[in-house]
């Protein structure tokens, strides 16, 4: 590994693809807001030729009093600039705090780490077809901050450049679904349950131009808001409480009927659609029908498995699938994971740990492996994902120390 020269900033990259091996940090807070996931990932290799192991791996979840100002931030129909401003800050140094943990965790000096590749918090997304045609989307947390915090590059901004090339921005993970999870055997779905649910296609023997990806609606996010409304709840811990409850049929089919769910690929959504307007709606609806809340929330669960299963049946099936394959903070609710085994059902669901990738910390990975494309010049979007024109080298970079 270089040192970073003090006399030139740049000098921990300018010869980065001249080198074999690679350390990284991977930073990543979804749409729930709920804590930071950050793993230090070394690779030997270039582009999408690298292989990679984990070093470390911490997940730190965020102070109340800050993931309450990104919910409220993300909600908010108008807002002062400065309120913006002062959340990118703050997560900036929660960022680089989250980057020293695990540095000291692992036993690692900010000198033998090439870069972090970090995704910001997403505060606002809108897709092409409610942005007249341009999709907009907005991360926060500073990178000049967690730069000069740490004095590591960062690497930032995955999103926008997919957007400029006129895709959704989102999502981004299939180029990371192909290089870790492709197979000659079995075409694969790999399902990501974030605060959002997202799934990528994966054609056995098929190349990167064959992948398709898009989101399938809402993951986590829905169940944690109505969870939210109960004192002192911020999730249901393994999905018990939806367990208690009793899936209601009526209000499910109501709320399948969104037009979002028969919106064909390239599509993407956030907690603009199905955020806090939605849960207080699907709150007063069940109320009105006479659901407690247990049965709400398995109405929920219920939601999520049924529009993914849909979305799996509608628009994957017929290019084939083998095998549905899950990550991310969801595959810990048991209830939700029944729910998706039932529906999809005879099609097999497993967790990527049995692939040998982390389901909790993949997305930590992913966006140390998308930095990773960036400074190898190597594009980490898929158009047919996004929707893009062509694929890019996404991020901007922001030197260390």
């Amino acid at each position: 590994m270089s040192r970073v020269d003090a006399r030139d900033a740049w000098s921990a990259l300018r010869d980065y693809r001249q080198r074999d091996e690679h350390r990284v940090i991977g930073l990543m807070t979804g749409t729930s807001g709920d804590a930071v996931d950050a793993a230090l990932v070394s690779f030997r290799g270039q582009g999408l030729a690298a292989t990679h192991a984990i070093e470390a791996y911490r997940e730190s979840a965020l102070e109340a009093e800050l993931r309450r100002e990104i919910l409220d931030v993300s909600a908010a129909a108008t807002l002062p600039p400065e309120r913006l401003m002062r959340l990118d800050a703050a997560l900036g140094e929660r960022y680089a705090a989250a980057v020293v943990e695990l540095l000291v965790a692992a036993g690692r000096t900010p000198g033998e780490v090439d870069a972090i590749g970090m995704h910001g918090q997403t505060v606002r997304h809108v897709p092409r077809a409610l942005g007249a045609g341009q999709a907009l989307t907005l991360q926060l947390g500073s990178a000049a901050v967690v730069a000069e915090r740490t004095t590591i590059a960062v690497v930032s901004d995955f999103r926008s450049r997919d957007v400029a090339a006129g895709g959704e921005g989102a999502p981004l993970v299939p180029r990371v679904d192909w290089w870790l999870f492709r197979s000659e055997r079995e075409s694969r779905v790999l399902l990501n349950l974030g605060g959002m649910a997202n799934v990528t296609h994966l054609p056995k023997e098929g190349n990167i131009d064959d992948v398709l990806g898009f989101d399938t609606g809402p993951g986590n996010v829905v169940l944690d808001g109505l969870m939210a409304l109960r004192a002192g709840a911020a999730f249901d811990e393994g999905g018990r409480a939806a367990a208690r409850g009793r899936v209601s049929q009526e209000l499910l089919e109501e709320l399948l009927q969104d037009p979002f769910f028969r919106q064909p690929p390239p599509r993407s959504t956030g907690r603009e659609r199905f955020g806090a307007g939605y849960v207080a709606t699907l709150r007063t609806r069940g109320s009105a029908l006479g659901l407690s809340q247990d049965d709400q929330l398995a109405t929920a669960v219920a939601l999520t498995a049924e529009s993914v299963a849909r979305a799996v049946r509608d628009f994957l099936v017929p290019r084939g699938v083998d095998a549905v394959v899950a990550s991310g903070g969801g595959v810990r609710n048991a209830t939700l994971m029944r729910a998706l085994a039932e529906r999809l059902a005879p099609i097999p669901l497993s967790i990527s740990d049995a692939l040998g990738v982390d389901a909790a910390g993949k997305e930590a990975l992913a966006f140390a492996f998308l930095a990773h494309l960036t400074l190898c010049g190597v594009p980490g979007n898929v158009p047919a994902a996004t929707g893009a024109a062509r694929a890019a080298v996404l991020g901007h970079v922001t030197p260390g120390a």
